[in-house]
């Protein structure tokens, strides 16, 4: 008799942290929207119909890969409280950088989940650039500026320029990391000074 396969000693949390490993994996060499169930259980070594049994479906394999890749972004960009406000900004900038050159398609594919047709990819990808704009100004409420909504919007808006940025950027190789965090800190601090300023008659 053969030795059993250790494959299937995994616990059953233990195969699904597998799966989406394997998953997140696939990104490095294609769009989410070309991840298939077959080619993650081909490549865990298990049964189509397992993979049905963790996700339910191919829409909700992609939603659990795209939460996979947001958490490791979150991880990867997690402030530095112990740093000066603008030290810390620039070292969360850096690291965001950093993750986008270091998971060139992976971090397109999470982008790209904003013109996703699954309404759940879509709001994974939005809390993303919801907690950037919190962590953005809890930087600048350090620095003694007060909360608005005109700030917030330039916040959000100002995620949404760095993430093109990193496309076009990082992705496309287009920069080098270090132009790209000199930037991205650059356009922040001037869409908050702009955001600041009183409106002129």
């Amino acid at each position: 008799m053969s030795a059993p396969d250790r494959r299937t000693r995994l616990s059953p949390e233990e195969r699904r942290r597998q799966l989406i490993a394997i998953g997140v994996g696939l990104l490095a060499h294609q769009p989410l929207e070309a991840v298939t169930i077959e080619r993650v259980a081909a490549e865990a070594g298990v049964s189509r119909g397992l993979v049905f049994r963790y996700f339910g479906s191919k829409t909700g394999l992609h939603e659990q890969i795209t939460v996979a890749v947001r958490d490791g972004l979150m991880r990867a960009t997690e402030p530095r409280p112990e740093l000066p406000p603008l030290d810390r900004l620039r070292d969360t900038i850096t690291r965001f950088v950093a993750f986008a050159v270091d998971h060139r398609l992976t971090f397109y594919s999470l982008v790209r989940g904003a013109a996703s047709g699954d309404h759940t990819v879509r709001e994974i990808v939005d809390q993303v650039r919801d907690a950037q704009t919190d962590r953005l100004a809890a930087v600048f409420g350090d620095l003694g500026i007060a909360p608005s909504v005109r700030l917030r919007i330039a916040l959000r808006a100002w995620v949404a320029l760095a993430e093109q940025a990193l496309v076009d950027g990082a992705v496309s190789t287009a920069l080098d990391a270090d132009e790209l965090v000199d930037l991205l800190v650059g356009s922040v601090r001037a869409i908050v000074q702009v955001a600041i300023e009183p409106e002129r008659s």
